[in-house]
């Protein structure tokens, strides 16, 4: 009877356990969608005269990669391209210019469902970009050296 008793609490332990594990596994994989980035965006606070916009689309289920840039008088004056990709575990941005010839990496810091940071200490601005969800658009802010810059997106596409 003892021996059963043992068995039943430790089938009971083990069952438990797998439970709890597949409960973790899908609430990770639930803060590591960042499909919330997806589609054609426009930002709301730009100066007069010039229009900014982002496109994001999701590469495969550890990569997003966007397109930034900005128009002035139809001509574009600044593009961007970002990437969002997860490495060892953890996401990291990647950006790049088209004067720069390699991306500059920024390393995650936080991400949850409705938003990430990363930073770069080495660099002199940005030292850290920011994205979260704010209803159904978007927000980011690039700040560092005492100076930030927010961004407000609303989705266009």
């Amino acid at each position: 009877m003892k021996k059963l008793t043992i068995l039943c609490l430790l089938l009971l332990a083990i069952a438990c356990n797998q439970k709890q594990s597949k409960k973790e596994n899908t609430t990770r994989l639930k803060t590591e969608n960042f499909d919330w980035l997806l589609g054609k965006w426009q930002r709301l606070n730009e100066s007069e005269g010039k229009e900014t916009y982002e496109n994001w689309h999701k590469v495969n289920e550890n990569t997003y990669a966007g397109i930034g840039f900005t128009l002035q008088n139809g001509d574009t004056i600044k593009q961007e391209n970002m990437r969002l990709f997860k490495t060892n575990g953890k996401w990291n941005l990647a950006v790049k210019t088209l004067d720069e010839s390699e991306e500059t990496y920024f390393n995650g810091v936080q991400h949850n469902a409705n938003q990430f940071s990363c930073e770069n200490k080495e660099i002199e601005f940005p030292n850290e970009i920011k994205y979260w969800k704010n209803g159904d658009n978007i927000n980011a802010s690039v700040s560092g050296s005492g100076m930030e810059i927010n961004f407000e997106f609303v989705k266009i596409e």
